[in-house]
């Protein structure tokens, strides 16, 4: 029997209550699946958890709608060390430009969770959480609605995340455009940096 098996179920509940706590928006039950240190980087965000918290709350209140659903996991412990790897959606709605004026759409981008994990005080906390965008798509709400995007704007956001990028920017938010997709210089320098904390290194923020 595996003798990691106990700590990897451990991990796998906290990934699954980090996705049922934040898109509940039960924040105070949230912020416990977080190390001190923790850090969330997303394609709209990047930094410590708890300004993550702070600047949700935020777009909560402006209406932003983002949710997400999770696959299988594939984790390795060291010593009180993890990387755990979850399939993931990401679905966001919001307008964009349409035929006949502004259409209602949802975005789905499926990709991985890539989660630097590591055990304080006997519970397993995420430290860093860098998202791996694979592949999305946008439909449109209406399935009757025209959509008219601006295919040069489009074309300048990475493959990986390319509408969720679009929708993103449309409702005012600032996408940072290296990170890691499918395949690429990004992806496998996320790898190399797991690995190498993964053994004992200090952590590569």
């Amino acid at each position: 029997m595996n003798p990691n098996l106990s700590d990897e179920l451990l991990i796998r509940q906290m990934i699954e209550r980090w996705a049922v706590w934040r898109d509940a928006g039960d924040w105070a039950r949230f912020a416990t699946v977080w190390h001190p240190q923790g850090v969330m980087m997303a394609t709209w965000f990047q930094g410590p958890y708890a300004d993550f918290i702070r600047v949700t709350q935020e777009g909560w209140a402006k209406g932003v709608s983002i949710l997400h659903f999770l696959g299988g996991s594939a984790i390795e412990v060291n010593g009180d060390r993890a990387i755990a790897q979850t399939k993931m959606t990401i679905s966001q709605r919001g307008q964009v430009e349409g035929e006949n004026g502004p259409v209602l759409c949802d975005v789905v981008c499926t990709g991985r969770f890539y989660d630097f994990v590591v055990r304080e005080d006997g519970q397993w906390q995420l430290l860093h959480r860098q998202p791996i965008y694979e592949k999305d798509r946008i439909d449109p709400v209406d399935p009757t609605a025209v959509l008219r995007l601006d295919s040069q704007a489009l074309a300048t956001f990475p493959e990986g995340y390319r509408h969720l990028a679009y929708i993103q920017t449309r409702i005012g938010y600032q996408v940072k455009l290296d990170m890691p997709i499918l395949k690429g210089p990004e992806v496998q320098a996320l790898y190399a940096r797991g690995g190498r904390w993964l053994a004992g290194a200090p952590i590569e923020r």
